[in-house]
């Protein structure tokens, strides 16, 4: 696919598929302008989002639509089959890829099976967990030692939550993870793409096929059993929506763990703020989103006409991504201190869960559990710091994630 400038002269920024410096690219493209063009894993382009107030704007725009049939390089061939990035594009019918009234019922259905009331009630058992991981880490032979504490903790806890959230049996949890990392990578070979979707969808609907045989106090019961006026979801949006939920909902919330380990470990006067007291643990959370959003850029809606977006204007037929690794950083939203981390911040209004009718329907839960699981990690450990520079941890070749391959700590 032919990729050009655009009319006013300025080259597209092509996204680095292995994401070698995500806040150097995150700058480039804010410094673009609200709306810049760039290019995705694969050479193909689409626009992106860079600021807090156009995102705003335009996520609530229903000019902007989830159809992948609005797209004109999808309409005319240009979009492979197994090009790395279609199952976030085109992941099946659910809440991500409808709009209007179908999206307000998938919505309502979905929202009658994750209630607040349900969420909260996952507290105890993200606790018991999440002792139960550090009760590993304090092992003697681990004490004092060096561990990777994404894989030890921050993966198992969120992908513990999620499973017994939606009912998914633990021993399925190594296979998850070979097919999760095998979607969000860039690097998966195309002849695996397609392999790696059926799969996923294979593994979720054998989850619906034994709730049905079975009920259980679990989220893919509930979403069986929703109703509103006699409607219920189908099998396939059901399944859909269960791999949306188990990916968002572990994927985000490893990131979130891992990146307030990193930030807090970069900045040790920060660090002793909390320690001390002095700053809630609540506070960190939303810093950390803000500051190292676990989403780096969402796919993708469709322009059903011209927006126009500052100086340029989003072609109709064309795709637009939400940046919100550039967005949270937006200093016309933060101020001059946008690029610090800084747990005093207040008020700290960001839109790392995304805003509008698509806004992260499990955002309470991912809160929860870096609420829970942080303070109960430095309580255990507050000596905990990094094993190696920060500048030699390295991201995983995912562009909308924010997510490292691993990240060695001392306990201390």
């Amino acid at each position: 696919m032919t990729v050009t400038g655009d009319s006013l002269g300025r080259e597209p920024i092509v996204l680095d598929p292995f994401v070698t410096d995500l806040d150097g690219e995150s700058a480039r493209l804010r410094d673009a302008g609200p709306l810049a063009r760039v290019v995705l894993p694969g050479g193909v382009p689409v626009w992106a989002v860079t600021h807090h107030e156009e995102a705003r704007q335009l996520l609530t725009d229903k000019r902007l639509v989830k159809d992948i049939g609005v797209w004109g390089a999808w309409q005319r061939g240009e979009i492979p089959g197994d090009w790395p990035l279609i199952g976030l594009a085109n992941p099946g019918r659910s809440m991500l890829t409808v709009d209007g009234e179908e999206h307000r019922r998938m919505r309502t259905l979905v929202a009658q099976a994750l209630t607040p009331r349900r969420v909260e009630r996952m507290r105890e058992r993200i606790t018991e967990l999440t002792e139960g991981l550090l009760d590993d880490l304090a092992a003697p032979y681990r004490a004092g030692g060096t561990v990777d504490l994404k894989a030890a903790f921050a993966y198992p806890l969120p992908m513990y939550v999620i499973s017994d959230l939606m009912g998914i049996d633990p021993a399925d949890h190594p296979r998850l993870k070979v097919l999760f990392d095998k979607f969000f990578s860039t690097q998966t070979p195309p002849e695996e793409v397609v392999a790696t979707l059926g799969e996923l969808a294979g593994m979720m609907a054998k989850v619906v096929a034994a709730r049905r045989a079975e009920p259980g106090d679990d989220l893919t019961s509930a979403l069986i059993a929703a109703s509103e006026d006699g409607d219920h979801l189908t099998d396939e949006e059901i399944v859909s929506t269960l791999q949306l939920m188990v990916a968002a909902g572990h994927e985000t919330t490893i990131s979130l763990i891992v990146n307030a380990v990193v930030n807090l470990s970069a900045h040790p006067e920060q660090r002793a703020l909390v320690l001390s007291g002095e700053i809630g643990w609540d506070a960190v959370v939303e810093e950390t989103l803000r500051f190292s959003t676990p989403t780096s850029h969402v796919l993708i809606r469709f322009a059903t006409e011209d927006v126009a977006v500052g100086e340029r204007v989003l072609p109709k037929g064309e795709a637009l991504i939400v940046s919100y690794a550039a967005i949270g950083r937006d200093e016309k939203q933060h101020g001059p201190t946008a690029g610090v981390f800084d747990l005093t911040r207040s008020p700290n209004r960001h839109i790392a869960f995304g805003h509008g009718p698509h806004v992260c329907p499990g955002a309470a839960l991912s809160r929860l559990e870096a609420g829970v699981a942080l303070p109960a990690l430095y309580a255990r450990f507050p000596g905990l710091d990094l094993a190696v520079p920060a500048s030699e941890l390295r991201n995983k070749p995912v562009v909308t994630q924010n997510d490292l391959f691993e990240l060695p700590v001392r306990l201390g």
